[in-house]
C-alpha cells in the first residue's frame, strides 16, 4: 500500500515469515528495496507525463534490526533537478507503543524517456 503526494511517498509492508534472515531479523535486501520503491515513487510524482525515473545510486544505512508485523516507509525528494532527483527515505516499525527507526536511505533517481522503436 502506497500513498502519494507531490514529492512524497509513504508505504506500509506487512512482514511475512519469509522476509526474515538469520536471527530472524528482517532481510537487508528487502529493507533496501522498500526504501528504493518509496524514493522512486516520490521522484516519479514530479516528472512530466512522458518521463520515468530509474535508480542511478542507492545507499542504505541499517540502524536497528527488526522483528515486527509491519514495516513503514516514507520517501521524499530533497532536491529536484531537470534530469536528476535526490531523495531520502526513512523506514521504521512500531513495537510496544514505540517507534523504532530501522533504516535510512538516500538515492539519486535519473529521469528517462521511452525509446521509440524503429519501424
Amino acid at each position: 500500500m502506497i500513498e502519494l503526494e507531490a514529492g512524497k511517498a509513504m508505504g506500509r509492508l506487512p512482514v511475512k515469515p519469509d522476509f526474515y534472515q538469520q536471527l530472524q531479523f528482517l532481510h537487508g535486501g528487502l529493507t533496501a528495496t522498500v526504501a528504493d520503491i518509496v524514493m522512486g515513487f516520490a521522484a516519479f510524482t514530479l516528472v512530466q507525463k512522458d518521463q520515468h525515473v530509474v535508480t542511478a545510486q542507492l545507499q542504505t544505512s541499517y540502524l536497528n534490526p527488526v522483528v515486527s508485523d509491519f514495516l513503514y516507509a516514507k520517501g521524499y525528494v530533497i532536491k529536484a533537478g531537470q534530469r536528476l532527483y535526490f531523495c531520502e527515505a526513512e523506514l521504521w516499525t512500531e513495537k510496544n507503543d514505540k517507534t523504532i527507526l530501522v533504516a535510512k536511505a538516500s538515492s539519486t533517481m535519473a529521469v528517462v524517456e521511452p525509446i521509440l522503436k524503429a519501424e
